[in-house]
């Protein structure tokens, strides 16, 4: 079965069940534009076909996907690849919107573009070895791949923290905030899959395997965050980090990662998620891809590329260099109207 995908992504039928396979690993997985159209190609046909009940991914090696393949937006720097990001999102927003269940089997790392091919899907199971991050902030970025729909909606203000921190949690925080919709050891996940096929009823095939894992952070911790991202401005979640950080080790880490960050992407990450709590998925994406159009047309995301993966651990010089430097104006630039080069979905 072929829709495209090379030897970069794999499909099957498999009874019931669709299955869509990231066939990456030396890469991580990491998403092509030729995987992005398969995926979409695939999930159109198996819209269509009532011999297909239910749609699975996965990914081969190490990481269910890392993200974006960021070393070709680096070499089209002159020429900035609009169209992978509009294809990209359209994709998301396709898997938002699909009727059938979608089941991503999400074994090992998970970040950027592999969230947006997983949980935007109605069951989101995550083993031990899963790791959740979205570090964009990180690289002069922002989370998208409708990040500011998923993460607005997780439990109190935990989203706003993976946002601007780009912290790493695994499947005990994952399923405590809403992210994983189910928690399944990696060596139930075969059961899962051959249940899915035989039945094409999701819940069934997890109901005898899912477990429970308790957070991984403390319930203080935890209460903590949504203390300090509670805060109506970017500055007064940072003010109530300082407030606590001479006597709490965990607001002195969480201010040292987001001091880090570019200073431009956590401005727009913030208003991004805060505006995503009351936005619909289409409009989000709308919205990111918008902002995309900006950073690509900036400094910050190709030098943030430069020092974190061309150049490994040299340090980004971000213009501006401070939060305080970057202007309300230059915020709302990211966020005006394309025109005639919006979005379409």
């Amino acid at each position: 079965m072929d829709f495209g995908g090379g030897d970069e992504v794999r499909f099957e039928r498999s009874g019931k069940a669709g299955v869509i396979t990231l066939t990456r690993p030396q890469a991580l997985n990491a998403l092509t534009g030729r995987m992005i159209r398969a995926i979409s190609h695939a999930l159109t046909e198996w819209e269509a076909d009532a011999g297909v009940a239910a749609v699975v991914v996965r990914g081969e090696g190490r990481a269910f996907c890392a993200g974006g393949d960021l070393m070709v937006v680096h070499g089209h720097r002159n020429d900035p690849p609009f169209a992978f990001f509009a294809e990209e999102y359209r994709l998301n927003a396709q898997i938002a919107r699909f009727p059938k269940p979608y089941v991503a089997l999400i074994d090992g790392i998970v970040m950027g573009g592999g969230v947006g091919v997983s949980f935007h899907g109605s069951h989101r199971v995550m083993t031990e070895n899963a790791l959740f991050a979205m570090p964009e902030v990180g690289i002069g970025f922002f989370p998208d791949v409708g990040a500011s729909h998923l993460l607005p909606r997780l439990r109190g203000d935990f989203g706003l923290y993976l946002g601007l921190t780009g912290a790493r949690i695994r499947w005990g925080d994952a399923l405590w905030c809403g992210l994983a919709t189910h928690a399944v050891a990696k060596d139930g996940l075969d059961a899962v899959l051959r249940g899915v096929a035989a039945a094409g009823r999701p819940d069934e095939a997890l109901r005898s395997v899912a477990s429970t894992p308790s957070a991984e952070s403390s319930e203080e911790k935890l209460a903590a965050i949504d203390r300090w991202f509670g805060g109506k401005t970017l500055a007064e979640v940072l003010a109530r980090l300082e407030a606590e950080e001479e006597d709490d080790p965990p607001a002195a880490e969480m201010l040292a990662m987001i001091r880090q960050k570019a200073p431009t992407s956590l401005a727009v990450a913030f208003r991004a998620i805060r505006d995503g709590r009351h936005m619909a998925m289409d409009d989000c994406m709308r919205m990111e891809f918008r902002i995309v159009c900006r950073m690509l047309l900036g400094h910050d995301f190709y030098e943030g590329i430069r020092a974190a993966i061309i150049e490994k651990g040299s340090q980004p010089a971000w213009r501006p260099a401070a939060l305080p430097d970057v202007t309300e104006a230059a915020v709302d630039a990211h966020f005006a109207p394309l025109g005639k080069d919006e979005l379409t979905l």
